[in-house]
This record gives structure tokens, sequence and C-alpha cells, in this order.
């Protein structure tokens, strides 16, 4: 048992318990819509696949001849700037939890940009026409490193 899930509060009620454990971890409807129009697009890319160096985390979609990765995030779970909201219900342990989300996705995006990645994060609530337009945009040839230009980034959006 991790020393997250030893120290868990119990949820506040039955139907608070029940929707928690219905919530996905992958395969999100967001995540499904973008996948899908990058599919009709001809874009071919894996899923789930493990984020080099760091055992445990994988991307939520990757394009890894490209070193694109794209993660899908709901605005709960990962703490969106527009759209977060804090539970009145164990509000320190649900903030140290969300906090800790965003903490490891910023170290997830950094250990991807030091590889030459590019990072794309996609809010839940963005349309996926949005994302996939950023998605594209990441996708385009980049300029080589070396000539004054950055080969890597993060293309992401929060509103």
């Amino acid at each position: 048992m991790t020393e997250e899930t030893a120290s868990r509060p119990g949820a506040s009620s039955p139907g608070v318990a029940a929707r928690m454990s219905k919530q996905a971890r992958a395969d999100t409807g967001p995540e499904l819509a973008l996948r899908r129009l990058l599919h009709s697009r001809g874009k071919r890319y894996r899923v789930g696949w493990p984020v080099p160096g760091m055992p445990r985390r994988k991307l939520d979609i990757a394009f890894t001849k490209a070193q694109v990765a794209i993660n899908v995030h709901g605005c709960f779970w990962h703490g969106c700037p527009v759209h977060a909201t804090w539970p009145a219900s164990n509000a320190a342990w649900w903030r140290q939890k969300i906090e800790k989300n965003k903490m490891r996705d910023e170290e997830t995006r950094a250990h991807l940009e030091n590889l030459g990645w590019t990072v794309v994060e996609v809010w839940e609530h963005e349309t996926p026409e949005e994302a996939l337009e950023r998605v594209m945009g990441a996708l385009q040839p980049r300029p080589a490193a070396g000539n004054g230009e950055s080969a890597s980034g993060t293309v992401d959006s929060a509103g």
C-alpha cells in the first residue's frame, strides 16, 4: 500500500464513491475524440506509450518518430487554470492530490523536452478540433537545433 492510499480519506457519500470508481484513467471521451480526428487525417500514433526513462508514466498519445507527446488532462484531476474546482469535503487531501498531479505533469513535461520531444497538453474542455489543430501544428517539421531556434517545446492552451 502506498503512502497516498494509506492516508486516503473515505468518500463523503456512497454516491461520490460510485462516481469516483467509474472515472476512466485512459480512453476518456476527449482522448477518444482527438484520436478519431487524428486517425481520420491519416495520422498513426501509439497509445499509452511509456515515457522514456520514467517508469510507471505513460503518454496518452505518442508520435514516436516525430517525438511529439500528447497528454489529455481532465480539468479536475490536473488542476485546469480555467476550470479547476476544489472539493469541500476532504479539501486538504484533494488540494494536495491535485497539486501533486500538477507537479508530476510538469516533471514529465520537462523530462520529455530535455530529451527533445515536443509536448502538447490538451485540456478536456477544449474542443477536439482545437486540440487537433494544435497537435497538427506540433507535427509540422521543426527547424533543426543549432540555428537559433529551439527544436523542442511545449504547446499548451488552458483557454
